[in-house]
């Protein structure tokens, strides 16, 4: 058999797979950290828990999980979110680069191929040196056409190159959890968006609502002075009333208008071309399936990014091991086809070659192996410090989720009371001013006082929905760690003829 570049790949890759069989992977093997230390025991539930029982975890929409709220506005702002953000698009694009990354480290695992064909027509000079000294006086013309390829391979003894494997496919998989956890943030981001907006169009309605009620009482006012039964004092309480509503449902408008701004930046869209008409928040928060907290592992994004990079740190250390050893490696720099004539370029007496095989070994670094390895070790202790505080931070959100929810809807029901007290403070407020009881003073008192209610128990509402989705968020979204499963590249046969 002629040792032809085709064959000599397939001697190599033999080489390989024997090598393969026998070599070993030097460095530690990757084990998943506890999530806490040793002396902070995980929780077995969360303390605002109680009420939250209802519903199984299995019961989050998976991705789509603002669908929960069942309200179809906000399903199509969501769509045209992960189809036109830009952060979106760049977290994708940065996915598919550590995906070809990937790709990058397990070309190392075959042979390198390469190939500089040359053609050259050259004249050698009549007076040229000879060996010997003697010299010719005849010039001559040739042509050279070569054709030579190059073979390297590293044979990966030590699994050097399989480190590398392993970490770029664990940095490919915390990217496509960084990926997820950019959706996570920007629809959650959205949802809070939304919901603020619809409450201050509530608040709007309210606003509006209480300025035509005022200018009502005005107008009554206006009458009972035309009439000589009130007072110019009355008349001016009144309408200094109605102009501060009216302030009010101006900065009203003024919010609301900066948040739908807002969703127009999220959805991709110009805001001088983005419009939501007035709908007022009337619905309820959805009761949130929570799950235990040794679930929110598997559900944060955040959580697995962080342990994806304690697995590249791992492999890191690995790499610096694999440092103190030698490198076998196989390459062939001459070898192909040569001949003065195209025509006999391929013929079995124009193939020359030469294959060789090299040891690389460390003897003396100066120290710099071993300062590598330390520092592949720190590292790896600082991976792990920063997952576990990713944690904590997760265990922390969700108990703020749970507890600003209960304390929300303890109030909202306070609330409502209260503008029923209001609204019965101003009937009666009415009626003693018209009975000639009261100054028109406790009017005034008892109007302000409904409004501020009404408004407050609109906003409750509002900041009930907002925690909701930002509960959501902090439990992972219906997010599921056996995702990254997919997120990984591995060596195929196809790659030995791939350029």
């Amino acid at each position: 058999m002629s040792l032809s570049p085709y064959n000599a790949g397939r001697l190599i890759s033999a080489l390989s797979l024997c090598l393969a069989l026998t070599s070993c992977t030097v460095g530690p093997r990757y084990q998943k950290p506890a999530p806490t230390v040793a002396a902070v025991p995980m929780p077995a539930q969360w303390q605002g828990q109680s009420w939250q029982l209802a519903a199984p975890a299995d019961e989050t929409p998976r991705g789509e999980w603002w669908q929960l709220f069942h309200d179809d506005k906000l399903n199509e702002l969501e769509r045209q979110l992960l189809e036109g953000n830009q952060s979106l698009v760049a977290a994708r694009d940065h996915l598919e680069s550590a995906r070809a990354l990937a790709r990058v480290a397990t070309a190392g695992l075959f042979p390198q191929l390469s190939a500089d064909p040359s053609a050259i027509r050259e004249r050698g000079a009549g007076d040229r040196p000879l060996n010997g000294g003697a010299t010719t006086t005849r010039p001559y013309t040739q042509n050279a056409f070569t054709v030579p390829f190059n073979i390297n391979y590293e044979f990966d003894v030590f699994g050097r190159v399989r480190q590398g494997v392993k970490s770029a496919n664990a940095q490919l998989q915390s990217t496509a959890a960084d990926t997820a956890n950019a959706q996570l943030v920007l629809t959650a981001e959205l949802a809070a968006d939304y919901f603020t907006l619809r409450q201050l169009d509530a608040e709007m309605q309210v606003v509006e609502e209480n300025s035509g009620y005022q200018r009502k009482a005005l107008d009554l006012v206006n009458r009972r002075h035309d009439g000589g039964i009130a007072n110019g004092l009355d008349v001016a309480q009144q309408k200094s009333l109605l102009d501060a509503t009216l302030t009010q449902l101006s900065l009203v408008k003024q919010s609301r208008a900066q948040y739908e701004h807002a969703i127009a930046v999220l959805v991709g869209r110009a805001a001088p071309d983005f419009h939501l008409a007035p709908v007022p928040l009337a619905t309820v928060p959805p009761v949130m399936p929570v799950g235990l907290p040794s679930q929110l592992l598997e559900r944060r994004p955040d959580i697995a990014s962080a342990e994806r990079q304690v697995a590249v740190a791992n492999a890191q250390v690995g790499l610096a091991k694999a440092a103190f050893y030698p490198r076998f490696a196989l390459n062939s720099t001459g070898g192909g086809w040569q001949s003065r004539d195209i025509a006999t370029l391929a013929n079995a007496p124009s193939l020359f070659w030469a294959v060789g095989a090299d040891a690389l070994t460390p003897i003396f670094s100066g120290g710099r192996n071993k300062a590598n390895l330390a520092a592949a070790r720190a590292s790896y202790d600082a991976s792990v410090a920063t997952y576990r505080q990713s944690v904590l931070t997760a265990f922390g959100q969700v108990e703020d989720g749970l507890s600003s929810l209960d304390a929300l809807s303890k109030a909202s029901e306070t609330q409502a009371a209260a503008v029923d007290d209001a609204r019965r403070q101003l009937e009666l407020a009415n009626n003693r001013y018209v009975g000639g009881v009261d100054n028109y003073l406790t009017v005034i008192s008892a109007e302000s006082t409904l409004l501020s209610n009404q408004r407050l128990a609109v906003q409750l509402l509002g900041q009930r929905m907002v925690a909701t989705v930002y509960l959501v968020k902090a439990l992972g979204g219906g997010w599921d760690a056996k995702q990254l499963e997919k997120q990984q590249v591995k060596p195929t046969a196809g790659q030995i003829v791939q350029p």
